[in-house]
């Protein structure tokens, strides 16, 4: 008997120079010499599987890995959807004798036709699964061939037809990889695919170079990582969730159960909060130092068993900073990290991991993104160091999504100008203020009446755009001075194109005492 084998659509794309046309004329085939299975294509040439008995036409369509087709329920729990076993949904013409062998005619990449015998698991619609060791041609030539009439008029073809395009028309049979783009695309996917096991395989052993799961890596963030690692000359980057995302699970991943850190008195109450309130119920205690206090922190080194000094620098929000070549010298004497929260300063004005930090972390919500736009944080350091803060995030979860890491690579691509420029504002801005005779004081690392202008002097290239300062007068008195500001929005946040004003007394210490004239401005570059 023989097989009349139907080039369909797919075939007709996969084997351009076959010759093959494709019709629909699925009511009158028979008639017009074309098949009759709805895909209507021209008839092959016949192929014989007489040797076998009976004639058995299965239908096979491409799909990309990972993808099995079958049409019974029985099928469908006897395959692998590890992309290993293949499935070829079929319906036997012979119904006097379905357990007999079965042959599947296919053609291959160069247009013949091949005889694939072996033992094909049947389920009970006829349908089989393809074994091992089946000619790849099976897969790889995009091929659908006839199942009978009756077959046909049950199974509502046309639906599961544009069902199955709807999914999987157009795309290649692996995921193309994107190249030669000028910008780096998004990738917006939560997994990612696997030509074998053997490429798998060589994933795990890192022979092969690729991605697994959303959590654990994407190429969009992957790409913001690798310009943070650069722009901060580490040897890698962990893009997490947000600041206090990066911070909170690199001192959970950092810091054992029954340690010690060592931290300043002036820092974002939100990391404040998580030292004070989470990290003494896994027995971690912490010891808090000025930031200027130089013996006071080797005190605290010589009665403790300190794990890490976390600290910003310049801090939020009187813009302290610590001597990061010092410090970092006097904590690995006594065998403590040192994890320096270089938001307000950016990698623009101030490389931490060059005075001797091993980590550097950004809230990439501030300067980094720079629109206000999206939440994202940042830590840098050597692989040794991040290894552990690394394995911690990919159980918790505190991904970036693509489009957020998009934002953020190109809001890094005019880092350099936004803050060299936010520089000269706020500077400017400083001094005049510092003259005004209503302003009580002025916090700002570039004006030497700053408490650390000679270290910000020293280790900062520029002072940041961000400027706190005190008028004279209660706090009715600095809410008219707000509420009077024409170009600056009220709101909490900073390093944006847009200048914000915020009085921390009302919008961070509400419920707690705090002094009632503080003013924090975050300059636009003007």
């Amino acid at each position: 008997m023989a097989a009349a084998l139907c080039i369909g659509q797919a075939a007709a794309a996969a084997m351009p120079g076959a010759g093959y046309e494709h019709r629909a004329d699925a009511a009158g085939g028979a008639a017009s010499g074309k098949c009759g299975c709805g895909l209507g294509g021209e008839k092959a040439p016949a192929v014989n599987v007489a040797s076998k008995g009976f004639f058995w036409p299965p239908s096979i369509t491409r799909f990309p890995p990972n993808f099995v087709r079958q049409s019974s329920i029985k099928a469908r729990r006897n395959c692998s959807n590890i992309g290993v076993a293949q499935v070829v949904a079929a319906s036997a013409t012979d119904r006097n004798n379905p357990a007999a062998g079965v042959a599947a005619a296919a053609l291959s990449t160069s247009t013949h036709a091949e005889i694939v015998d072996g033992p094909l698991e049947l389920a009970g619609n006829g349908s089989a699964v393809v074994p091992t060791g089946v000619n790849d041609s099976l897969v790889d030539s995009g091929i659908s061939l006839p199942c009978d009439e009756a077959a046909h008029a049950e199974k509502k073809s046309d639906r599961k037809k544009s069902s199955t395009l709807a999914v999987h028309g157009g795309e290649r049979t692996r995921r193309p990889k994107v190249q030669d783009t000028l910008t780096i695309p998004i990738c917006q996917t939560s997994t990612y695919t696997f030509k074998d096991t053997a490429e798998l395989i060589a994933f795990q052993e890192g022979t092969f170079t690729s991605f697994e799961y959303g959590r654990y890596g994407n190429p969009t963030t992957n790409a913001v990582e690798e310009k943070i690692s650069a722009l901060e000359g580490a040897e890698t980057t962990l893009l997490s969730a947000s600041g206090m995302c990066a911070a909170t699970t690199m001192l959970l991943a950092l810091v054992p159960q029954g340690g010690h850190i060592v931290t300043t008195t002036d820092c974002y109450r939100r990391t404040r909060q998580f030292i004070q309130t989470v990290l003494p119920k896994m027995g971690i205690t912490t010891t808090v130092v000025d930031p200027a206090d130089i013996p006071a922190l080797q005190l605290a080194l010589e009665q403790n068993n300190v794990s890490i000094f976390f600290s910003e620098s310049p801090t939020n929000p009187y813009l302290r900073c610590i001597d990061i070549e010092l410090v970092s010298k006097l904590c690995h004497e006594h065998g403590a990290l040192v994890c320096i929260d270089g938001t307000f300063a950016t990698p623009v004005n101030q490389q931490a991991l060059a005075l001797g930090a091993d980590l550097v972390l950004h809230s990439a919500t501030k300067y980094l993104a720079g629109h206000n736009d999206v939440l994202a944080g940042s830590l840098s350091g050597s692989k040794q160091c991040l290894s552990a803060v690394r394995a911690l995030h990919n159980i918790l979860g505190g991904v970036v999504d693509p489009n957020a890491a998009y934002l953020i690579l190109r809001g890094l691509k005019t880092l350099d100008l936004r803050v060299r420029q936010q520089n000269r504002t706020a500077s400017l801005l400083a001094s005049k203020l510092e003259a005004h005779p209503k302003v009580a004081r002025v916090h700002y690392p570039g004006l030497e009446s700053h408490p650390e202008h000679h270290i910000a002097k020293r280790q900062m290239s520029g002072f940041g755009g961000v400027i706190s300062f005190e008028i004279e007068g209660d706090l009715e008195t600095t809410s008219r001075f707000i509420d009077g500001l024409r170009i600056p929005y009220i709101a909490p946040s900073l390093g944006g194109v847009e200048s914000l004003v915020e009085q921390p007394t009302i919008i961070s210490y509400w419920y707690f005492f705090y002094s009632t004239t503080i003013i924090v401005l975050s300059l636009q570059h003007f």
